[in-house]
């Protein structure tokens, strides 16, 4: 069969049984990954380096390893696929990356949270699980909006970094709060995947609102504490000056 007629499987293939622990061994994947790799080695060193090489190794888990089939099977194992490539790859990533002009980081986040909702629509999420462009498509701009948007929290000042990201917690998470409390099953996609797994599509779909909505927005306030911890800094100590030295 051609891949023409096959583009409208998924780009991780069927979705599995449980205990089909299958890896996706796309050749044009893994050169692309190596090729990642390689560039980090050659181009960065100490802890760039070591945090570029990191968010290969969280593509590698994403893509190849069996998390990329059983995404086809579980909507809650596609969150998290989608929260390890925008709340880890990305951040790693980005903290790679020479300094430099990042624009509007409010362009920026509105941006990654509408690029991010947008994938999220039934209609575009079905189009991306039956096409491999579209797929790539979806992938491709759910990195590198979230790429672009924590550049500019990494170079913002620290009162516009941590405002910024409690902006993008609310966007993930009210966006898992939607998916927890819906009354109905959205994706198609998953409507016959998940019952193999013991779970209704729609008990899949509100694990994937409580993945969104807490441990992904949670990832947002983490950064944001740390950066208002680094600004406040530690108090002090007072020096006293002996008047009689």
């Amino acid at each position: 069969m051609t891949p023409d007629a096959l583009t409208w499987l998924p780009y991780c293939g069927p979705a599995p049984a449980p205990g089909d622990w299958r890896w996706n061994l796309d050749p044009v994947l893994l050169a692309g990954l190596v090729a990642l790799a390689t560039l980090m080695v050659w181009r960065t060193r100490g802890a760039p380096r070591m945090l570029g090489l990191g968010a290969t190794t969280v593509l590698v888990v994403i893509f190849v390893s069996p998390l990329c089939a059983i995404s086809s099977a579980l909507f809650s194992a596609r969150t998290v696929h989608h929260v390890l490539l925008v709340a880890v790859s990305a951040p790693l990533l980005a903290w790679t990356l020479p300094d430099g002009r990042a624009g509007s980081l409010t362009l920026a986040t509105a941006l990654q949270a509408v690029v991010f909702w947008a994938w999220h629509a039934p209609a575009a999420y079905d189009a991306a699980l039956s096409s491999y462009a579209v797929y790539w498509l979806m992938q491709v701009s759910l990195l590198g909006s979230a790429v672009w948007f924590l550049v500019g929290v990494r170079r913002a000042s620290a009162p516009s970094a941590v405002g910024h990201l409690l902006v993008a917690m609310v966007a993930m998470g009210l966006l898992g709060a939607l998916l927890t409390f819906a009354d109905d099953a959205l994706y198609p996609p998953h409507l016959l995947t998940t019952m193999a797994w013991g779970l209704t599509p729609l008990e899949d779909q509100q694990a994937a609102g409580l993945i969104m909505w807490a441990p992904a927005a949670a990832l947002y306030l983490a950064a944001a504490l740390i950066i208002l911890g680094r600004w406040i800094g530690p108090d002090r100590p007072v020096v006293r000056v002996d008047p009689s030295a």
